[in-house]
């Protein structure tokens, strides 16, 4: 698929007009439409302000997929992780697991959210909250994960997350039935950049506070 698509792809996923997002990435709307027809090609500094701007990482634009396995086992001591001072993600194996499933571990340092704008991919996630206390925002409805507590939900649906205790608190995620091609795990690592201030990834202000249910 070519770059134009999908940036196309990704806009219209996030329901964000041209307008808004030259005004956020700092590109003309003349340019962005160019590239989406595919008139011309971006260079990696303008994929790099896309990418900020969209949230996403920047091979969200287009993927060379590795080999994977029908059957994935990871030791502990194997699993690749990155660290941030917003926290950590450690993959559990879907990385290159065959099947549209992807499962991950995120560790969240207090007061860390993922931004004001949420997360918005394919498929349906599972959130298992391992400890401390988390807010989970779906649309408009708001849940608080403590140590034990689930969430199941539609992951087309705007969602995003804050670490609201005192603590830093851990959660697996789990995401199934993506489309082809898309790797959920890439958008919520963005995320993680963005909150963490990684050069070329605009950061993100902290989530609204919690309501109760």
């Amino acid at each position: 698929m070519q770059v134009g698509q999908r940036l196309r792809i990704l806009r219209d996923e996030r329901d964000i007009s041209m307008r808004s997002l030259a005004r956020r990435s700092g590109l003309s709307a003349n340019a962005l439409s160019m590239i989406e027809r595919g008139l011309t090609s971006p260079s990696v500094s303008t994929l790099t302000k896309l990418a900020g701007a969209l949230e996403v990482p920047i091979t969200a634009f287009f993927r060379v997929e590795p080999s994977r396995e029908q059957i994935v086992f990871r030791k502990g001591v194997d699993r690749t992780s990155e660290t941030f001072p917003a926290g950590a993600m450690e993959t559990l194996g879907g990385n290159a697991f065959a099947g549209r499933m992807e499962a991950f571990l995120l560790t969240l340092e207090c007061g860390v959210s993922s931004g004001p704008h949420g997360l918005l991919h394919t498929g349906n996630e599972l959130v298992f909250c391992l400890e401390g206390r988390v807010m989970y925002e779906i649309d408009t409805q708001v849940f608080l994960m403590d140590a034990g507590d689930s969430l199941i939900f539609n992951a087309k649906l705007n969602h995003r997350w804050r670490n609201v205790g005192d603590i830093p608190a851990r959660i697996m995620v789990t995401v199934s039935a993506f489309e082809e091609g898309e790797r959920p795990a890439e958008y919520h690592l963005a995320s993680m950049k963005a909150v963490a201030g990684v050069p070329g990834v605009v950061a993100t202000s902290a989530a609204p506070s919690a309501k109760k249910n």
